[in-house]
């Protein structure tokens, strides 16, 4: 059993789509022989708490925790309710407010790569000394964001001539809101050269979508693995369908992620089709904007809309598992079409048809054609997508409406657990950099 470090920034009780990735492998890591070891703040400011999370972590897991200066603790002196959103990275790029302008400029000038870059230099320092003293751990594995943490992972290749891996849950500077941050030029540039010290200096490069790997491969001589987010197979409950014809959307959904085009399907299936208004119900999970609202609202939607707010990953989890269809939505812009939502592999073991609205050339393509489990629109297919709705709305009242069968198997937890396992033995055997 060979022991690795790992160095996150999420961890439960932090909820949100940012801590499941490495709950997940690190809850199978033993079925392959690794024991991991992980390094995280000891007082955190984590945006959403999902106690619930905390019964994943594996039994007697050595978990090392260090205290870490959050400057967000101060912002909420200014607004509690926007910091909470920023912290997020959740950012409404429509209306921002003079104080979410502050504290974006703030976030993207002042903190490079980002508000946790304080926690490096202490980090370096208790990890150098508790690997000095612990020489059978070799290899480190750095998760961002925040990507400030691959700046520990940097250090400590330097300093000790470790192994690393850089894991990249979402992009760094092509991820969708990095131009909202108002960036001066000089911190643009800081981000980019930090971008690619990063990939250069990081023994392998771990990535979730094939056009990230593409776009960092541009960047980089060291090698770049799609390991993509997944489903746990451990989670999987009975459930009983909705008895109503509902479309579930799990997920933040504001100014920038608005889909007019299925709003207005909607509204026009209503007054097009018999029963059909009495039967649809619209569960949007998650934080829904104003402006969201006021549009479902002109479309005459508001009668159908259910708005249960942020819910646990296990309620979460029921509501996608009973819906007649799961709604996928990403924002219409290109750097968005690198983006494959872990709540897309939630909806695979769904089981339930998932219709997708995305932007052009979407990753989310690949994967969707790959396993027939739904069907994907760009914000131009208004008429294929009530086509497609109609076409699932008839089969959901004649109780027909279920999902063409094709395997899934390699999108689990603990397939991706073992692909990450594979990488990491073959990086040991290699020859020290």
């Amino acid at each position: 059993m060979k022991r690795v470090l790992i160095i996150c920034y999420y961890w439960p009780p932090a909820g949100g789509p940012g801590v499941q990735r490495w709950l997940k492998f690190v809850k199978y890591f033993r079925n392959f022989e690794v024991e991991p070891v992980l390094f995280i703040p000891k007082n955190p400011h984590y945006p959403i708490i999902d106690e619930s999370l905390l019964a994943e972590i594996p039994k007697d897991l050595e978990i090392i925790r260090h205290p870490i200066k959050e400057p967000y603790k101060y912002a909420r002196l200014l607004s509690k309710k926007k910091t909470k959103k920023i912290s997020s990275g959740i950012i409404d790029e429509k209306k921002p407010s003079v104080i979410e302008k502050l504290l974006l400029y703030a976030r993207g000038n002042l903190f490079i790569p980002d508000a946790r870059i304080g926690w490096v230099a202490p980090s370096v320092k208790v990890l150098t000394k508790y690997l000095s003293e612990n020489k059978d751990i070799d290899t480190l594995i750095t998760t961002g964001p925040p990507h400030s943490l691959h700046l520990i992972g940097m250090e400590l290749k330097e300093q000790l001539k470790l192994k690393w891996i850089a894991d990249f849950r979402d992009p760094w500077t092509t991820i969708h809101y990095h131009k909202s941050l108002r960036l001066s030029k000089s911190a643009q540039k800081k981000h980019e050269k930090l971008e690619k010290e990063v990939l250069q200096a990081a023994d392998l490069v771990v990535v979730t979508s094939p056009t990230t790997q593409q776009d960092f491969r541009e960047l980089t001589s060291k090698p770049v693995e799609v390991i993509t987010n997944g489903f746990d197979t451990s989670e999987n409950k009975e459930v009983v369908l909705d008895s109503k014809f509902s479309l579930v959307h799990i997920g933040s959904l504001l100014s920038n992620r608005n889909p007019k085009l299925l709003w207005k399907v909607l509204s026009e299936l209503k007054n097009e089709v018999n029963g059909f208004s009495n039967d649809l119900e619209l569960k949007l999970v998650g934080l829904v904007s104003k402006d969201v609202k006021e549009e479902i609202q002109k479309y005459h939607l508001s009668e159908n809309v259910v708005l249960p707010g942020y819910v646990s990953h296990q309620e979460a989890i029921s509501f996608q598992n009973s819906a007649q269809v799961l709604l996928l939505i990403e924002m219409n812009k290109e750097e968005t079409s690198a983006i494959i939502p872990g709540k897309l592999f939630e909806y695979l073991r769904s089981k339930r048809p998932i219709v997708a609205i995305v932007p052009e050339k979407s990753d989310i393509e690949g994967i969707l054609k790959e396993t027939k489990a739904g069907e994907y629109f760009t914000y131009t297919n208004e008429v294929a997508l009530k086509k497609s709705i109609a076409e699932k709305y008839n089969r959901y009242k004649s109780g027909k409406l279920a999902v063409t069968k094709s395997s899934i198997d390699g999108y689990s937890r603990k397939s991706l657990t073992q692909k990450m396992a594979a990488l990491l033995k073959d990086l040991k055997s290699e020859t020290p950099t």
